[in-house]
């Protein structure tokens, strides 16, 4: 029986005077209904998960721990091991690999720094849409490379004597170059306008903390941070093609989904 007959029967006028009362649902009203509930999972999507971002999570899990340690732990243990920690250039000198990674397990300001939820956010689209493994790349040498290019010029000029020896030896740690790097890769995958107002938007702030110059070293690591994830923008974007957009403003991928290509044509007799 075709489902058009069926239809028809299940649809034939009968009486029922309570069911008249009550006005019928369309169909249209069902299915408007749906769309909520896609929003909801989209908007989901910009939350870390174990299996879709695995780096990112696991990542996140490990800035609570450490960040749980500085808010709970002995007070001088905690200072000792941020020391030990520091990126400044008498631990690059001797311990480079190793204040490297450990300067980067530290969120200045602990679980209420605003660094922890742009971290979550800005990660976790990257990581959707371009992998662990190529996000993982661009936060740790966005960390590397503005940490180097700002901790190299103290070395020169103590070397020099346009600074005190002292400067060899300062705290330096936290996740703001890798998620500054983060930023900048991101916004290779966005749309031409989207793209520019979010760095037009990083490049006012960024000025302005120039301009204030509280903190040296962090204020010209961070636009050095940044430049360094825009230069990421061809490699991305070619990479970010086999992914699905996250949030809209993101470029759609180019590639047809698996499963959609026309199938190969098989040569026939000549």
């Amino acid at each position: 029986m075709h489902q058009r007959t069926d239809r028809a029967v299940h649809e034939e006028p009968f009486a029922a005077p309570l069911l008249d009362a009550i006005p019928r649902q369309s169909r249209t009203g069902r299915a408007a209904a749906q769309p909520p509930v896609r929003g909801a999972r989209r908007w989901l999507r910009l939350l870390p998960a174990p299996t879709g971002t695995p780096f990112t999570f696991g990542y996140l899990l490990v800035l609570v721990a450490t960040s749980l340690f500085m808010e709970y732990a002995d007070p001088d243990t905690v200072a000792a091991v941020l020391r030990e920690s520091s990126t400044d250039v008498a631990h690059l000198g001797e311990t480079p690999f190793l204040v490297l990674a450990a300067s980067a397990l530290w969120v200045v300001g602990g679980l209420t720094s605003p660094h922890v939820f742009f971290f979550a956010l800005v990660l976790t689209a990257l990581e959707r849409r371009i992998g662990g493994l190529r996000a993982a790349a661009v936060f740790v040498l966005g960390h590397v490379v503005a940490t180097l290019a700002t901790e190299i010029p103290v070395g020169l000029s103590v070397v020099a004597g346009h600074l005190p020896e002292s400067s060899l030896h300062r705290l330096d740690y936290g996740i703001s170059f890798g998620l500054m790097a983060s930023v900048g890769a991101l916004t290779g995958l966005f749309t031409p306008l989207l793209r520019v107002l979010v760095l037009g938007g990083m490049g006012v702030m960024l000025v302005l903390d120039l301009v204030r110059l509280s903190n040296p070293l962090t204020d010209w690591g961070h636009p050095l941070a940044l430049l360094f994830g825009v230069a990421c923008r061809p490699l991305l974007r070619r990479a970010g093609a086999v992914g699905e957009p996250v949030v809209r403003g993101v470029a759609p991928s180019r590639r047809a989904p698996r499963g959609t290509r026309p199938p190969a044509k098989v040569p026939g007799p000549r």
